[in-house]
């Protein structure tokens, strides 16, 4: 799941930045970048694991699942060493290290537990919420620069989260039918989507850093505090101490690597953007 995420990260970002700007809350941005062979590249790898996650969610705790989708940006980190020649200095190793280290620390402190069903109450407040984030999520699309990103990287954040939570349970199903008819299961996708769109919207605000930052830390916050109180996510007894460090550990290098990478992927795509630039200019004067 992590390195899937990892590629679907790096994919989506160099596609976003190439599409038109997008400074309303309009589903047709999902179209134009559907468009791109990169963007369903990267769409598939997210596909793949999102239903990894889901899989993961039938039997572990919200808090590790979630950091560890966040954890997919060290992917991301490394294939750009890899493929776009990135520089890997050693404040960014160390990072990596923490980045590691936390999700050992959260994979230790997880104990394997079935989920508790979230009942009548908890399908309305999916549901609200759903509302909610799609009303904020139009009037955040009119920002722009950093305070768009951070905006909409939260509310997608916030929608992605919703749709763990709604995962969770849903994971549990005894059998397809049940899957099928269970409410929980079109309250995934449609905050799925709305998260996706929202997602690529902060993408294009010219802040990657600021878009992932947020959309992880609101991302793994809410569903790592409603998978315990809730859902009967569970730590080992004595480590509680350990799954917070890695928690914390965890987001802190996600952050961190996503500061990182974002002057280095903006310099990528404005390398590959050049030469088509050149040539146009060169068929305007040879027109004239």
């Amino acid at each position: 799941m992590i390195v899937a995420y990892g590629f679907a990260n790096l994919l989506q970002s160099v596609a976003a930045a190439r599409t038109t700007v997008h400074h309303t809350f309009d589903p047709g941005l999902l179209l134009r970048l559907v468009g791109h062979r990169t963007y369903l590249v990267g769409l598939s790898c997210q596909v793949v694991g999102f239903v990894l996650a889901f899989l993961a969610r039938r039997d572990l705790p919200l808090f590790l699942v979630q950091a560890s989708v966040a954890a997919g940006l060290g992917v991301t980190a490394v294939l750009g060493v890899l493929v776009l020649k990135w520089r890997l200095p050693a404040a960014e190793v160390a990072l990596l290290v923490l980045l590691f280290g936390g999700i050992i620390a959260l994979v230790l402190s997880a104990e394997p537990a079935p989920s508790r069903q979230l009942g009548t109450a908890g399908l309305v407040g999916l549901a609200v919420a759903l509302g909610v984030i799609a009303v904020l999520g139009f009037f955040a699309a009119r920002l722009h620069g950093a305070p768009g990103s951070v905006a909409l990287g939260s509310l997608a954040g916030m929608a992605f989260s919703a749709a763990a939570v709604a995962a969770r349970p849903l994971a549990s199903a005894d059998s397809a039918e049940a899957f099928v008819r269970d409410p929980l299961l079109y309250l995934l996708i449609a905050h799925s989507v709305v998260g996706q769109l929202l997602l690529g919207l902060a993408m294009q605000r010219g802040s990657t850093t600021a878009a992932v930052a947020a959309m992880d830390a609101a991302g793994a916050v809410p569903a790592a505090v409603i998978g315990l109180l809730l859902l009967n996510d569970k730590i080992w007894p004595g480590r509680e101490w350990l799954a917070g460090v890695g928690f914390l550990a965890t987001l802190a290098a996600v952050v961190g690597l996503t500061r990182y990478a974002e002057p280095q992927h903006h310099h990528a795509v404005a390398r590959n953007r050049e030469p088509a630039m050149i040539r146009a200019g060169s068929a305007v004067r040879a027109r004239r």
